[in-house]
Order: C-alpha cells, then structure tokens, then sequence
C-alpha cells in the first residue's frame, strides 16, 4: 500500500483540505501514532489501518472469550445434571432404609444404627463406624461412594462457576476495549470525511489494491466447498457488526463460520482458530472456498472465490464485498 501526497496547496480553493489535512495531523499525533512533524496524508493512512486492526484484534478477543463462556456454560450444565443424578440415587437409598425402619419400629424399636443414617447429618453416620454392625457392607461402601461423588461434583461446579465469573470479566474489558476502538475509528472516518472526494476516493483505492498473481484454478475444491462459497456471496453487502456470525450482520471470521455452516460444515468462532481447521496449502494453489488468514497475528480472514478475489467483512463501516487476495498480508491459506 502506497501514500497517496499531494502538492502544497496554492491557491485559496485548496484551504479547506490543507484545514482537513492539519485535522488529522493534529488527531494522529495525540493518539501518540507518530511524530506531529509528519506528513499528514500518511499519518491518516497509518492510523486508520493501526486502528483497524485494533478493532478486529479486539473482535476476535472477545470472539474467542464468548465461545469459551459457551463452553463452560455447558460444562456446568452437565455437572449439574451428573448431581442431579446422583442425588437422586441417594433419595432411592433413603427411601429403601426407611422402609426398614419402619419395619423395625413396628417390629419393636428403631436401630441406633438407622436413626443417624436417616438423618439430616449422614457425614457423622458415616464417620461413627462403630454403628454399621446392622447395615451391609455393601450399604456403607455405597454411601462412601456417593459421599465422595457428591464432593467431587460440588467442588467441580464451584470452579466452573468462579471460571465462568473471570470469562465474564474478561469478556466486559475486551467489550470496553472494543468500544474504545470504534470510537476512535468514528473519529477517524469522520476526519476522514473532511477530505475532498478524489482524496478518499484515492484512499480506499489503495487500501484495495494489490497484485494476486500466480493463483490457482477458479474451481472450488470440493462440493461442500461450493456450498459455503455460495453461501458467501448470499452475504454480499451485508453489514460489519461487532462479533455477529449471520445471517444479517458478520465480524471477519463470523462470516467463514457462517458460510461453512451453511454447508454443514462447523468451523471454530475465530480467524486464528480457523487458521487451523484444515490442511494449509500455497497461496498459488488457493481455490474458491480456501479461507485466507491475514497478518502474523491471523487477525483477520477471508474466503477466497477466485480470479484473485476474497470475499470478506472488511471493518465497521464497510458491508461484507470483494476484494484483492493480497490486499493486505496473507499469513496462510487453509483448505477446509
């Protein structure tokens, strides 16, 4: 990506962009971006990007966070329904006991024994050994068992539960984070909307551009492939929105998910863990559906569709469209 200078203006006609242009100057160098001695033109392409690729580090963050949540959500569930299970075994036991001391009251009197094991404390039952001379050994062991399953499984939910209170935590500073973020890519366009309009015409022009030579045939390699490319352009135009994964709204890896699942394919919630969901092949030997992982940090991915095209939800601001494979540094090509 090249910068776009322009001649010092010289004319009165060109006040309103050297006002704009010192707009931005100003606006990147108290973001602390670079020195304020530079060239404003590229002080505004360099933030821009910078800032962009915050929101969708944050994205995929919080992304990542949310999906774990989910996880532990669902392993607290199954403990609760494995204590569930094991509460009722328990109530099964008691009922059988009781009915024998019943049978003992009617017979003539109620066991020591049976009087501390039906009661609300069966922890000192269990602990006076010296009792158990009138209940099977197999009772006892059974008790034991369910006395150590039932700690096992408290302790268990306990830890999920104070795992599930840091993933929220988590997931309200990435969410703080990622609004700070877009409130600096607001200022941003908005300083960038100032510009005169063969300016940011210029811009966007050379934030997609770029070369895609020697890429492979525009045939998808599979049918499930062909599936999730078509589900893919359904998308087009559709909105950027914070960790959204469709169908009306997607985040960069929200919309490969999507898409694959729409041919009945799961892939993992973020770019980086995409990055890994199939065999990697050479950018010369990607073919449409091939998902396309961008920068060292896979911050960022697209689907590509051939002819040296990706689709892909691009940033806030900007709907879900074509653009150049190379438009920005390809880490890896995966072939789901």
């Amino acid at each position: 990506m090249g910068s776009h200078r322009r001649n010092a203006p010289s004319s009165g006609s060109d006040r309103g962009a050297v006002v704009a242009l010192g707009l931005l100057s100003a606006a990147a160098t108290a973001l602390g971006t670079v020195p304020a001695a530079a060239a404003p033109h590229d002080v505004t392409r360099a933030d821009v990007d910078r800032l962009y690729r915050e929101a969708e580090k944050a994205t995929e963050a919080y992304n990542e966070a949310d999906e774990r949540a989910d996880a532990l959500r669902r392993q607290i569930a199954a403990a609760q329904d494995g204590i569930a299970r094991q509460q009722q075994r328990v109530n099964t036991m008691r009922e059988s006991l009781g009915s024998l001391a019943g049978a003992q009251y009617r017979s003539g009197g109620l066991d020591t024994a049976l009087t501390l094991l039906l009661s609300d404390d069966p922890e000192d039952y269990l602990e006076r050994a010296a009792v158990l001379d009138r209940i099977t050994v197999h009772q006892a062991g059974e008790l034991r068992r369910l006395r150590a399953a039932l700690r096992s499984l408290a302790q268990d939910r306990a830890e999920a539960a104070g795992k599930l209170g840091a993933l929220e935590k988590s997931r309200e500073d990435v969410a703080a984070h990622k609004r700070a973020v877009e409130r600096k890519l607001t200022e941003a366009r908005r300083l960038l909307g100032t510009l005169p309009a063969g300016e940011r015409a210029a811009w966007d022009r050379a934030s997609r551009s770029a070369r895609a030579d020697l890429l492979g045939p525009a045939v998808p390699a599979s049918g499930r492939a062909a599936a999730a490319v078509a589900a893919a352009r359904s998308a087009l135009g559709k909105p950027y929105v914070w960790g959204a994964n469709g169908p009306t709204g997607f985040d960069c890896s929200g919309l490969t998910q999507w898409s694959y699942a729409q041919a009945g394919v799961a892939l993992p919630r973020t770019s980086q863990a995409q990055r890994y969901a199939g065999r990697q092949v050479p950018l010369s030997e990607a073919r449409p559906g091939d998902l396309v992982v961008y920068r060292s940090d896979a911050s960022h991915v697209g689907m590509y569709m051939g002819n040296g095209q990706v689709i892909h939800a691009p940033y806030p601001g900007a709907p879900v469209r074509y653009d150049p494979v190379g438009m920005m540094p390809v880490s890896s090509v995966t072939r789901v």
